[in-house]
């Protein structure tokens, strides 16, 4: 018999999600904008994130970095190691910007608010401040509206 988790849809928030859940569920909701996400999907996802940045940022500074001056004032070039680092983690940026986005829009409406609010990061700090605010703020029961009915 398996978990009651396991069987449960997608579109409801996980509440008290694991580390393992909330990143199996961000890649199964790939680009699914409706439903909800809970703080603890959304924070472990988030998590994630840094932790994956954090170890290409590592690789690429071990791989010789980005290029520097020499003494002389020449231009000393990225190595190729450095640069294939760099592309594999722009391919990685691009393969999670839909995902991290449609995530953001269920923990908005996990909040009781439209997803549409993620254009307030278009205003500098201002915005991510409050948007900030939002994903932190406890989950509202009124943000059932946006389940599948």
């Amino acid at each position: 018999m398996s978990t009651p988790q396991l069987d449960a849809p997608l579109y409801p928030p996980l509440y008290g999600a694991s580390f393992g859940q909330a990143v199996k569920r961000f890649f199964k909701k790939y680009a699914v904008f409706s439903g909800r996400a809970s703080r603890s999907e959304y924070w472990w996802w988030i998590l994630f994130g840094v932790i994956v940045n954090a170890a290409f940022f590592l690789i690429g500074s071990l791989a010789g970095g980005p290029g520097t001056m020499d003494s002389s004032g020449q231009f000393t070039g990225a190595s190729g190691a450095y640069t294939a680092v760099s592309v594999v983690q722009s391919l990685w940026g691009l393969a999670t910007l839909i995902p991290g986005l449609a995530l953001l829009f269920r923990r908005l409406h996990d909040t009781n608010r439209s997803g549409w609010w993620w254009l307030l990061l278009f205003i500098p700090l201002v915005g991510a401040i409050v948007i900030l605010v939002f994903v932190i703020s406890d989950s509202r029961p009124e943000g059932a509206r946006f389940d599948r009915q």
